[in-house]
């Protein structure tokens, strides 16, 4: 059994993989909703399947923040020296958008949304070479306040400076 003396066990959720039914990956899907929405600090998934597709759900959403972010960043970037290329920003501003709107309808309410994929070089120093089963994955409870604003802030300016760009343009 591993043993998880790195983090701390107060306000540490542990959703262990014991297979008691033919329902235990609901059970587990139950004990890491619940843990979720308790709030704790760290959470250790040891169920394999459940850790894949908390990690990629938690991927999926930081890829969009990002990509809002990027793409509203690139539009304002390339607006301001090409003014007369609506064909390049608008598209990005677009994008910019899209992904600012999907990130708020379907990422900002999960819970899932508040916690990182916790990458300690230390929890990764168990792991063992031979064919024992891998580690659990740990997430991280943090504010992802920023990242809102930060991503809505710059789509909301590259609209902005897109539309008054445009306007320009057509002038």
């Amino acid at each position: 059994m591993l043993s998880y003396e790195i983090i701390n066990q107060e306000d540490t959720a542990i959703i262990r993989e014991v297979y008691d039914n033919d329902n235990s990956q609901e059970i587990f899907e139950q004990e890491l909703d619940n843990a979720l929405e308790a709030g704790y600090k760290y959470i250790i998934i040891e169920p394999t399947q459940l850790a894949d597709e908390t990690v990629r759900w938690i991927t999926v959403g930081n890829c969009i923040s990002k990509i809002a972010i990027l793409t509203g960043t690139l539009s304002i970037g390339i607006a301001y020296p090409w003014s007369s290329k609506p064909l390049i920003y608008g598209p990005l501003c677009m994008v910019s958008f899209v992904c600012t709107g999907l990130y708020m309808v379907s990422w900002q309410f999960d819970p899932c949304c508040k916690y990182q994929v916790h990458r300690d070089p230390r929890l990764k120093s168990l792991q063992k070479e031979d064919n024992t089963p891998p580690l659990p994955v740990v997430i991280e409870r943090g504010s992802d306040t920023k990242r809102k604003i930060v991503h809505t802030t710059v789509t909301t300016a590259s609209i902005a400076y897109c539309i008054w760009k445009l306007y320009e343009y057509c002038k």
